[in-house]
């Protein structure tokens, strides 16, 4: 120390000793400061964000990455539902999904999660239809296959939503053209029903969260594995259950996601455009369920010939076809088809 340095703080604990109280405070405090207790570097951290373990565990790299869990996936996604994900991490998160396709465990978990949170009546349904694609190249044959089946007292919920794509024609729009409405109140399934022993239920109906999930396609540029578990939601337990992929890969991801369900009936297909729709061009290999066994079937091709894509939509032609106005050869062999895999499955 200088000697001013030395000199000022004699002065000072001489002020201390000749005023006491009043100085002892600055003097302990300004020159004598207490030992503060060390700081953990735990301490000093921000807490981890809840939702960040499931973008680790996936995004690690090639060798440090891994699936979720059922357990996992189920938590994860609730947390997606809840609204609890950021924006980033629920990006991060369904990219990491389609990179590399979600797995059967994380396909139930995230169905799960759906199933946890949706609050629904309990009506009896035999048959549960999912209904996301819409068609492009020919009519919406699988409609009318549905509605032979709730002609003859099947009780069919087919849930779905409105697609974004111009050149589709989706099942709400085709159905109004029947006089069906949606269902946009659950308090009115029950009397569609009663009166036609089929209902039309939007997903906005269901789950509103789910539909801002899938409209995030528009966002980020692909589809994601919601566009996968809003077909097994199964919303109404259904004893048996309808799923049309696009991508036969997929076909086997939907059989054991079903089992591992607990879902003892159920079939997925590479339907007509997506659609649980046979068609009369290709081989259709069906996934089943029977009473919890897993079995498959393959369907031949019923054309001889490759039918031609309808020029354009008119939906007064498919109409004059349910009433029994006209003939439709695709269309017929379509309607037949379908109603000849559905009668495979019990209900």
């Amino acid at each position: 120390m200088t000697g001013g340095q030395i000199g000022n703080l004699a002065v000072k604990l001489w002020l201390c000793q000749r005023f006491r109280p009043a100085f002892v405070f600055e003097c302990t405090m300004t020159d004598h400061p207490a030992p503060q207790a060390p700081v953990s570097p735990e301490s000093s951290q921000t807490a981890e964000h809840r939702f960040a373990q499931y973008v680790r565990i996936l995004g690690r790299g090639k060798l440090g990455s891994r699936s979720l869990d059922f357990n996992e996936a189920r938590d994860a996604f609730g947390l997606i539902l809840d609204g609890e994900a950021l924006d980033i991490q629920l990006g991060a998160f369904l990219m990491l999904l389609r990179v590399k396709s979600e797995s059967v465990e994380e396909l139930a978990g995230f169905v799960t999660a759906v199933r946890d949170r949706l609050q629904v009546p309990t009506i009896a349904v035999d048959l549960d239809w999912s209904s996301y694609a819409g068609k492009r190249r020919h009519y919406p044959w699988y409609l009318l296959a549905a509605l032979t089946l709730a002609q003859h007292g099947v009780r069919v919920v087919m849930h779905g939503a409105q697609g974004r794509m111009a050149n589709r024609l989706y099942t709400e729009a085709a159905l109004s053209h029947l006089g069906i409405m949606p269902c946009l109140e659950l308090t009115q399934l029950d009397v569609q029903l009663q009166q036609k022993s089929f209902a039309y239920v939007p997903l906005q109906t269901l789950s509103p969260r789910l539909v801002e999930l899938l409209n995030l396609r528009d966002v980020l540029g692909l589809r994601s594995p919601v566009h996968t578990l809003v077909r097994l939601i199964n919303p109404f337990n259904a004893p048996a259950t309808l799923q049309a992929i696009f991508h036969p890969a997929y076909r086997p991801i939907h059989q054991q996601a079903a089992k591992r369900l607990g879902y003892l009936n159920s079939t997925v297909i590479k339907g007509e455009g997506g659609e649980f729709e046979r068609n009369p061009d290709a081989r259709t290999l069906m996934l089943s369920l029977r009473e919890g066994v897993e079995y498959e079937v393959e369907w031949p091709i019923l054309s001889e010939t490759r039918s031609a894509a309808e020029e354009a939509f008119d939906l007064s032609e498919w109409l004059a076809v349910w009433r029994g106005e006209k003939s439709h050869h695709y269309g017929t062999q379509a309607i037949i088809g379908t109603l000849a895999i559905v009668k495979l499955i019990n209900y």
